[in-house]
């Protein structure tokens, strides 16, 4: 049987059978993968460990009839145990991982793979709070799929901005002429806000105050679900509680 390698970030897991797990991951060249890890649930497996959720990881595998067969991993970066550790970067990963195993079921991407990972990578070194990591993220994700939304010139006209109304089902801010009757407005520090976490304006994105946060993030919260039709279950279990101040400088995802 056909063998390739690629390197990949471990996206979920299921059992399978007494020992096995079937393990679905984004890669670099081959986009998606579904693959049986066999034997990785036995205390005396090699690579189990490697083979969780948010780990990056080096693969062979070998193609088999309806699933591929994981031969090797080799870890290339424990983002998973540190996530793990931090409830607000646990649950804002999970809602990463979610969003991109749906925007990259028909094909894999490798924009949306290194989005990703420098996204997971962002959160294991609490570059930033992880409820802003978590909706830059998204807002680049959605972008990347064809779905960028608009947060300065009018997004049915094209009006040069600034613009306050914000209507999801019409792609971000519109001009009030052609905002539809009882559409609501948005500070514009929001609207700034917004801007600053699609162009990964991170200065200007730590800079927001709490509440300039808590909207930006319902406004990302409703883009996404309006456009990911069966919406994002992990997103209502994201900890929006813990104070999302950066613990170090540093880039961005």
């Amino acid at each position: 049987m056909p063998v390739y390698r690629d390197e990949a970030i471990v996206l979920r897991t299921h059992k399978l059978g007494e020992a096995d797990r079937i393990v679905t991951m984004l890669s670099r060249q081959h986009g998606k993968i579904r693959a049986v890890a066999r034997g990785v649930r036995k205390t005396s497996s090699k690579f189990g460990a490697r083979l969780e959720p948010f780990m990056l990881v080096d693969v062979q595998l070998h193609e088999g009839r309806t699933l591929d067969v994981i031969t090797q991993a080799e870890s290339l970066a424990s983002y998973g145990a540190i996530i793990a550790a931090d409830y607000a970067a646990y649950t804002a990963a999970n809602a990463m991982v979610e969003t991109a195993d749906k925007l990259t079921e028909g094909e894999g991407s490798l924009q949306q793979y290194l989005l990703l990972v420098g996204a997971l990578r962002s959160l294991s070194r609490s570059e930033h709070g992880a409820g802003p990591t978590l909706d830059s993220y998204l807002l680049r994700a959605l972008s990347i799929a064809g779905w960028a939304p608009s947060f300065d010139d009018c997004a049915v006209t094209g009006a040069p901005g600034p613009h306050t109304v914000f209507v999801v089902q019409l792609g971000g801010v519109v001009a009030d002429a052609v905002a539809p009757p009882g559409s609501p407005r948005l500070q514009r520090s929001v609207i700034e806000l917004l801007g600053a976490l699609l162009s990964g304006d991170w200065a200007a994105a730590d800079a927001a105050d709490e509440r300039t946060q808590a909207q930006a993030s319902g406004v990302v919260a409703a883009y996404v679900q309006w456009h990911l039709e069966r919406g994002l279950r992990s997103l209502q279990h994201v900890d929006r509680t813990a104070t999302d101040r950066p613990a170090n400088a540093g880039a961005g995802a």
